[in-house]
């Protein structure tokens, strides 16, 4: 089924550089935005505990990144008035719809990570 974009009544289309679907698909695709839905996928997380879970983020990424995730709707964020102020962040019913789609896509590279690394060496030779 087509899907047709609200607005402009054009058909959704990530093969076409003026459509909107191109910029979600940077979005969905970059390594850090995977990581955080994985991470956030069996529930809400503070910002250091993702900080922690997530090995090589800056904290300058994490923070751009979650700023985006929210802004599309798939994360929600909630300071809490604490002292220090807490901020929790969690998938919204939007983000829970990728985590099946992501999920899939950690479990087949680690199931194929040996596979992946062979073809790299045979390939380095």
């Amino acid at each position: 089924m087509l899907t047709y974009i609200e607005g402009s009544g054009l058909p959704a289309d990530v093969y076409s550089a003026k459509c909107p679907t191109r910029e979600i698909l940077d979005h969905i695709a970059g390594k850090w935005t995977v990581l955080i839905i994985d991470a956030l996928a069996d529930g809400t997380m503070r910002y250091t505990d993702l900080r922690h879970r997530i090995d090589g983020i800056s904290q300058k990424m994490l923070t751009q990144t979650l700023r985006q995730l929210e802004s599309d709707g798939f994360v929600t964020r909630t300071v809490h008035p604490t002292i220090p102020p807490r901020v929790d962040y969690t998938l919204t019913e939007l983000g829970h719809s990728l985590r099946t789609p992501i999920a899939a896509l950690r479990e087949w590279i680690e199931t194929n990570i040996n596979r992946i690394e062979a073809a790299r060496r045979a390939a380095a030779l």
